[in-house]
């Protein structure tokens, strides 16, 4: 993962990476994430599991990290006979890319903030003097 804004913006980057770049999931919650739009159905954490040949737990964990940044949800499917169990299927792809789209504009205005607070603290007086302030 790049250490800076700048090689961020000089390598090239898949949609996909913004798993990475915005949520900072990782490479196997990106390949758990594939798997699940890829199905055309509701999967299990077995079947994810599976299809990615990791341990269910390793799976477990991948999908609970995707579905706490809102990339998937999950439904409950009850048994006729009584009890019940869990199938992920991804989020509407809008939702998520408005999420996406506020978060970055949150950011970008923060960093907005924080350039203009530079600028004042780090401003040349008119004598050419630095002027740092607390």
């Amino acid at each position: 993962m790049p250490d800076s804004m700048s090689e961020y913006l000089q390598q090239d980057m898949e949609c996909e990476g913004l798993l990475e770049c915005i949520h900072g999931l990782k490479g196997l919650d990106r390949e758990c994430f594939g798997v699940v739009v890829e199905a055309g159905e509701p999967l299990t954490v077995d079947e994810v599991a599976e299809r990615i040949d990791r341990e269910r737990s390793t799976a477990y964990r991948s999908i609970q990290r995707l579905l706490q940044a809102g990339f998937i949800q999950k439904e409950q499917v009850n048994y006729e006979q009584g009890g019940y169990y869990h199938v992920y299927r991804p989020a509407d792809p809008d939702r998520v890319a408005d999420d996406m789209q506020r978060m970055l504009n949150d950011w970008y205005a923060k960093m907005g903030q924080l350039i203009a607070e530079f600028r004042e603290k780090y401003d040349e007086s008119e004598t050419g003097a630095t002027v740092v302030s607390d």
